[in-house]
């Protein structure tokens, strides 16, 4: 039993304060039983469902020093997370239903929604067998780390897609017009002559995914937004009624590019940082609802891959237990957004966009919740961290937001 805490439910648009029983893993409102049952102190911190994560990298099979499914699950249950959706782009790569059956681990302590890849072993040649993919588990199809860049091979994918009632994922980049780019313009790029990455890299992919979607009907999903002029696209074909929708990913909020401190190999992530104006352009985009969900982009990497400096560094940070404490940060105690609507980013959101059971702490229900302490400092340390990896630029932040309990399925996978 968890008393007087604050329960912020989006889907039942519940806010207020209350008691939350769970009983052999269900949730219920029955509080007159004569049982004895262990208690919480809920004051001053809150239930929610259980947070979502759409793009993750668990590097399982293929780089198990830098994370494995376990220690990645770990890495999401400490940070509140009860579902995650894993990238295919391991080795061998998610392009087969057994590769898919594999990412199907029940005995973790979180439940992993897999992807599937788009083309044969993502070289954008050939297509998968996007039918079987599905039925085999995969809850969207993605080449991550890559773009589909052949037209008509991702128009024929995405009306199979659209036949089975699924999504497309897009890495939106035209390597043709990115080059070499690590890093967008900036002081810090020219000081250590590091090359450019042209916005237009990812603006003209999304325009061209926009196209396609207009074309086919399939709903499109665009990852991790770096530039605000994509955001001003997505806003304009959602007006019109298409199926179009991004994510807003903890660093492309919190940092700019003109923020990075050092030639330090934990600010190249791909998409790159943009420019303060496009953070600005993205929060906004969070805060009108144009972008509806949060997503970390968890990329582990280990640490001879991240500390040779920017231009040698491999592309990508972890996020997964720095993910509340910073959006928190960001969207509610700068950007004043709701603490619902900030939960459903991470919640509904994201179970909405891959057609799952809408997140909930619903009477009856299996317990699937996180209940987080939103107001003792803390300070982020990767040391402390469950992944086994260490590349984040958010070391030394002082955060609010943390999990402090994460119950997924009804058993409790994360005591903080």
């Amino acid at each position: 039993m968890i008393r007087n805490i604050r329960i912020v439910d989006p889907a039942a648009g519940r806010d207020e304060l209350g008691d939350i029983i769970i009983r052999n893993g269900i949730i219920t409102v029955d509080n007159n039983s004569t049982e004895q049952l262990g208690q919480i102190d809920g004051r001053g911190l809150i239930a929610a469902p259980g947070l979502w994560d759409a793009h993750v990298h668990f590097r399982d099979p293929g780089n198990s020093l830098a994370e494995t499914q376990r220690t990645g699950a770990m890495a999401a249950a400490a940070g509140g997370f009860t579902h995650v959706v894993t990238m295919p782009n391991t080795v061998p790569a998610m392009d087969t239903p057994e590769q898919i059956q594999l990412q199907l681990e029940n005995n973790l302590p979180v439940k992993i929604l897999p992807s599937a890849c788009i083309s044969v072993q993502r070289s954008g040649r050939e297509l998968t067998n996007i039918p079987a993919l599905v039925h085999a588990g995969a809850v969207a199809l993605t080449d991550d780390g890559a773009m589909l860049e052949d037209d008509d091979l991702m128009r024929k994918a995405m009306i199979e897609a659209k036949a089975l009632n699924s999504l497309i994922m897009e890495h939106a980049i035209i390597s043709s017009i990115a080059k070499r780019g690590i890093i967008r313009d900036s002081e810090t790029a020219k000081l250590y002559k590091l090359p450019i990455f042209p916005p237009e890299a990812e603006i003209e992919a999304v325009r061209r995914d926009i196209k396609l979607c207009s074309e086919t009907g399939c709903p499109i999903h665009i990852q991790h937004i770096s530039c605000g002029e994509s955001v001003v696209l997505i806003r304009a074909a959602q007006k019109e009624g298409l199926p179009v929708s991004g994510e807003a990913s903890p660093h492309h909020i919190a940092i700019a590019v003109e923020d990075i401190p050092s030639d330090d190999g934990n600010f190249r992530m791909n998409p790159p940082l943009g420019n303060r104006q496009d953070v600005r352009i993205i929060r906004d985009a969070v805060l009108d609802g144009t972008l509806s969900i949060f997503a970390t982009d968890h990329a582990p990497h280990t640490q001879e891959t991240k500390t040779k400096g920017f231009l040698q560094a491999a592309f990508g940070i972890i996020g997964l237990e720095t993910a509340l404490g910073v959006t928190w940060k960001i969207m509610v105690e700068e950007e004043k957004m709701s603490i619902p609507d900030f939960i459903a980013h991470w919640t509904t959101g994201p179970a909405k966009l891959l057609n799952q059971p809408t997140p909930s702490l619903a009477s009856s229900s299996l317990a699937n919740m996180v209940i987080i302490d939103p107001s003792t400092p803390w300070t982020v340390d990767p040391e402390k961290f469950k992944s086994l990896s260490r590349n984040t630029p958010f070391t030394g932040w002082k955060l609010k937001a943390r999990p402090i309990m994460t119950i997924c399925g009804g058993r409790k996978t994360f005591n903080g």
